[in-house]
């Protein structure tokens, strides 16, 4: 198996980059034309510039979610407390090396105030009862990643310097931290978001269940972000994806032949769901999750092979009823 995952590596790529570059990408103007405008509030200047408690107490009093759901607010035993633990935060060398850092390498955000609006009006499209947050982005001196709920969307910038940045998130593989760039925060979002909508019934337990569900996330999100690379949506290098697709009938015959789909046992799952640098099952260069990439391409087969809207796919609840009218077949070089 890792011979032929090897074999056909170089050859897919060279497919797959001639394929991607006689691609082009258009966005709707219809969708964008919807009157939804995004105005990020950056947070990290206003905490960090505040010199005084009272200054800090303003704050919290004029981002009240923001206060409450994020710096956990009832975790103080006052706003006094907490006012006095950011300012003391905002005095710490480090923390000050970091703020700076985020401000040199975010100081023009408006590309990602502009891609966040566009997905809003993507999303708010096909799902007209969708609320379009708040956005704030935050220094969190690496607690917060992403936040998100029907009312706000903060972005910890901290998250996202660049790859080779002497400031990396704290305790997290590189096959992880990787996917912590400028790059990936708008798929980040929107496939955080995808879940609102994600209707997959997962009392099964199953592999395919599992498959499924993130499959349906993948292509929320590309549906959203049409012209966004599949690398940043799924985070797989361009070579992963090539070497994936190359060895896609392997891929597949694994699961069919090891009579995984209907697997329950949790461990089994996460083998081919979870987090890890390869699916060492499969073979040690096979990527990790790559019963995710799999579910992603079975669900591209259920929509377009029966013409659902991207509401009607994600409203299907039936993971198997989605496997049987997908048609899935591994894809022919």
């Amino acid at each position: 198996m890792r011979q032929r995952f090897v074999f056909f590596f170089l050859m897919a790529f060279c497919l797959f980059s001639c394929k991607k570059a006689s691609e082009e990408c258009f966005l709707d103007e219809d969708i964008l034309a919807q009157e939804i405008e995004i105005k990020i509030e950056r947070l990290e200047n206003s905490f960090f510039n505040a010199e005084t408690e009272a200054e800090v107490k303003q704050l919290l009093e004029k981002f009240p979610e923001f206060a409450e759901r994020v710096l956990i607010l009832e975790s103080y035993e006052s706003s006094e407390e907490l006012a006095l633990e950011i300012l003391a935060a905002n005095q710490d060398s480090l923390m000050l090396e970091l703020y700076e850092e985020v401000r040199i390498n975010f100081e023009d955000i408006s590309d990602l105030e502009k891609d966040i609006e566009n997905a809003f009006k993507y999303i708010k499209y096909y799902f007209p009862e969708f609320q379009v947050p708040k956005v704030y982005t935050f220094v969190s001196g690496f607690s917060a990643d992403i936040y998100i709920d029907a009312d706000i969307l903060v972005i910890g910038l901290d998250y996202f310097l660049p790859f080779e940045h002497r400031f990396q998130p704290p305790d997290l593989p590189q096959y992880i931290s990787k996917r912590y760039q400028r790059e990936y925060i708008v798929p980040t979002i929107v496939t955080a978001i995808s879940s609102v909508f994600n209707k997959t019934d997962m009392k099964e337990s199953t592999l395919l269940a599992e498959m499924i569900y993130y499959g349906k996330a993948y292509h929320f999100t590309k549906s959203i972000l049409p012209c966004t690379s599949d690398k940043y949506i799924i985070g797989y290098s361009e070579e992963e994806i090539a070497a994936c697709f190359a060895n896609e009938e392997f891929i597949w015959a694994h699961f069919v032949e090891g009579d995984l789909l209907f697997e329950t046992n949790p461990f089994v799952i996460r083998k081919y769901t979870g987090e890890a640098p390869s699916t060492d099952e499969i073979s040690p260069d096979a990527p990790g999750r790559i019963g995710r990439w799999l579910g992603w391409n079975i669900v591209d087969d259920y929509r377009f092979n029966n013409k659902f809207s991207l509401p009607e796919m994600m409203m299907e609840t039936d993971t198997d009823k989605i496997f049987r009218q997908s048609g899935y077949k591994p894809r022919p070089l």
